[in-house]
């Protein structure tokens, strides 16, 4: 146990601080602080001691140089059970600093800031803040080093149980808690200043990967296996990660996974549209002219695959889409989750009778004009991860490649433009069939395309004939292309690039199928 007598206290969060400051004051326990922090703890009557008058030494260099002294940290550094120490810092009149409670500017808020140069981004890196918090770390077994304030009633309860004491056990756990946050810190500003780098477009030579724990989660994809939900330190904008929660029960890991990829379709058409996620992969999308009709038209692609499925949304739900989605609800299909930018207020109350069913609220969704892509993909492996630049290729009508005999028509060019840009996200091998803008048959995940066609096919029914076909990558042989003609497709969208491209064009001929192909394919994996 070590008593706590002397704390510096230097804040940017200043939640709660008060509380914790208020609680040593009254342990007997001396502060110090400097700045913004030191004048707000003195404007609520807290009694509190100047850095510089500490040192004897004055803030200087624009306020770079604060806690940067031998006063400073020789009492953060010292074994005070060690004689030779203890000689030192005696002969300098160097006292024990028994704790600081330090926090640090989020980095990643400062150059987030639209225009922000890079001397600015520069100047608001600390120093003084992340050596004491390294320094009180490293001495854990004579200093407590506090850095959240999740972290402070804890602390006050030990104080209390203890007599003004921490146990080493707890100076530990906090000393992690410190080396985590630094850690955090100083990635962000190594990313930042390898993104700064606007000359070279290779990827770092050493990546450092920041997140913080949102929650333990109740199990992962499975109940035997152990998951934890990690989120980035700022946030990105409208995302499943940092959706508002609004009713329901915690998200599962499952729910997570396709929560996000609800929203990352979505987030794709600027018409309103809705797309059923089932197991990481749409079994349903549509646009509309209205979400009410989205939902309906997505929802007739396969209501059986959609029983336990998520329901993303790219526009405000209204009471009117509200009762679509309950009626279907009613009739049988069962909706684990909903995500959408907003919800009228009696859309809300609607949807939330389902008590334990998540309601998710991302905010506004980004113009296809507005839309940020995110600066890498990842994906981990065994001893290593992949990193790769999003998917985010759009293609326009002057790209397509007609190959066939007939030309597809401009009704059949929109929906050929709708069912490549839903392809791109369900797992491959995919083979999409649609109607207008309007999913009647997805097959997704299969290792041959000719079997994902069939099973598209098969999904799909009588709506198959006169539908349109997407994709992901070229056909390696006409049977898929086959399957397609009998079932009564009409158009095809697809790569090319295969070593059979020409008999493949020929079958589709002998179907009187128009093809065009994108030169660009869709792996989703």
């Amino acid at each position: 146990m070590r008593k706590i007598q002397r704390a510096l206290i230097s804040v940017y969060d200043k939640t709660d601080i008060l509380e914790i400051a208020t609680a040593l004051v009254q342990r007997g326990v001396e502060i110090l602080s400097t700045g913004g922090t030191a004048q707000h703890l003195r404007d609520a009557g807290i009694d509190i001691l100047d850095v510089s008058d500490y040192t004897s030494f004055p803030e200087m260099l624009d306020g770079r140089v604060k806690t940067l002294h031998p006063k400073i940290h020789g009492g953060l550094l010292a074994e005070w059970d060690n004689t030779a120490h203890s000689a030192q810092t005696e002969a300098h009149g160097i006292n024990p600093i028994d704790m600081v409670i330090c926090n640090l500017y989020p980095f990643e808020a400062t150059v987030a800031k639209p225009d922000v140069t890079l001397p600015e981004a520069i100047e608001n890196i600390d120093i003084g803040g992340p050596t004491m918090i390294r320094a009180a770390a490293k001495n854990y077994r004579y200093t407590a080093v506090v850095t959240g304030a999740s972290q402070y009633a804890q602390i006050i309860a030990d104080l209390d149980t203890n007599v003004g004491c921490l146990s080493e056990e707890r100076r530990f756990e906090l000393a992690k808690a410190a080396f985590a946050h630094t850690a955090q810190y100083d990635a962000a500003i190594s990313t930042y200043l390898t993104d700064a780098n606007s000359e070279s477009d290779e990827f770092a030579p050493d990546l450092t990967l920041r997140f913080k724990k949102e929650r333990t989660l109740r199990y992962g994809e499975n109940p035997h296996q152990r998951a934890a939900f990690y989120k980035t330190e700022a946030d990105p904008g409208a995302c499943a990660a940092w959706a508002n929660q609004l009713s329901g029960q915690p998200l599962s890991f499952n729910n997570i996974l396709d929560l996000e990829a609800a929203l990352e379709i979505v987030k794709d058409f600027a018409q309103p549209t809705c797309v059923i996620i089932k197991h990481n992969n749409p079994c349903g999308l549509a646009t509309a002219d209205n979400l009410q009709n989205a939902f309906t038209r997505a929802l007739e692609c396969d209501r059986t695959s959609a029983f336990g499925s998520i329901v993303g949304l790219n526009r405000k739900v209204t009471i009117q889409t509200a009762n679509t989605i309950r009626e279907a609800a009613n009739a049988g299909v069962k909706i684990d989750a909903i995500i959408a930018p907003s919800y009228t207020e009696k859309a809300l109350r609607a949807l939330s009778r389902v008590k334990r069913r998540p309601i998710l609220e991302t905010g506004p969704l980004a113009t296809a004009q507005q839309r940020v892509p995110a600066t890498m993909q990842i994906r981990n492996v065994t001893g290593g991860i992949l990193v790769q630049d999003p998917d985010v290729h759009e293609l326009s009508p002057d790209a397509l490649k007609v190959v066939t005999q007939r030309t597809p028509t401009d009704a059949e060019i929109k929906s050929l433009l709708f069912a490549w840009k839903a392809c791109k996200h369900v797992k491959s091998n995919c083979i999409l069939l649609a109607q207008g803008t309007q999913s009647v048959g997805i097959g997704a995940g299969q290792m041959s395309r000719v079997d994902s066609t069939i099973i598209a096919a098969r999904k799909a029914g009588e709506k198959a004939k006169g539908a349109v076909l997407a994709s992901d990558a070229y056909f390696p042989f006409p049977d898929g292309v086959e399957i397609a003609g009998e079932a009564g497709i009409r158009a095809i969208i697809q790569p090319g690039g295969s070593v059979n491209d020409e008999p493949v064009i020929e079958t589709a001929d002998a179907y009187g199928i128009a093809m065009v192909l994108t030169g660009v394919r869709h792996f989703r994996h």
